[in-house]
C-alpha cells in the first residue's frame, strides 16, 4: 500500500528556512513521482515541486525557483522540501503527493502540514 506522511511545518520569519518531510512507503518506489503542493487561505492548490524518483529529475514553479529544493533520500525513502528566502505569500498548508508510478494522477495525498510566515 501506497502511503506518504509529511512533517517539518512551522512558524518561521520571512526570509528564514524550513525543511518539509515526505515518508513514502510502498512498492517499486524507484517509479515514483512525489511532488510537494500548496493551498493557502482561499486559493486553490498549487504544486510547488516535483521529483521523479528514479532519475531526480526535478521541476518547480516559478513563484519558488532558486528558493526551494525537492531533493530524496533513497536511505530514508523520504523527500524533501528545503525552503529558503521564504516569504508571507509561502503560507499555506503544505501537502506531499505521490503516483505510486502509476504515471498519471498524483493519487496519495498526505494530511498535510502548515507553514506559517511572518513578515
Amino acid at each position: 500500500q501506497v502511503q506518504v506522511v509529511e512533517s517539518g511545518g512551522g512558524l518561521v520569519q520571512a526570509a528564514g528556512s524550513l525543511r518539509l518531510s515526505c515518508k513514502v512507503s510502498g512498492p517499486s518506489l524507484d517509479t515514483y513521482a512525489v511532488a510537494w503542493f500548496r493551498q493557502a487561505p482561499g486559493k486553490e492548490r498549487e504544486i510547488v515541486a516535483s521529483i521523479f524518483w528514479s532519475e531526480g529529475t526535478t521541476d518547480y514553479a516559478d513563484s519558488v525557483k532558486g528558493r526551494f529544493t525537492i531533493s530524496i533520500d533513497n536511505v530514508k525513502n523520504t523527500v524533501y522540501l528545503q525552503m529558503n528566502s521564504l516569504k508571507p505569500e509561502d503560507t499555506a498548508v503544505y501537502y506531499c503527493a505521490t503516483d505510486g508510478g502509476s504515471g498519471e494522477d498524483y493519487d496519495t495525498w498526505g494530511q498535510g502540514t502548515q507553514v506559517t510566515v511572518s513578515s
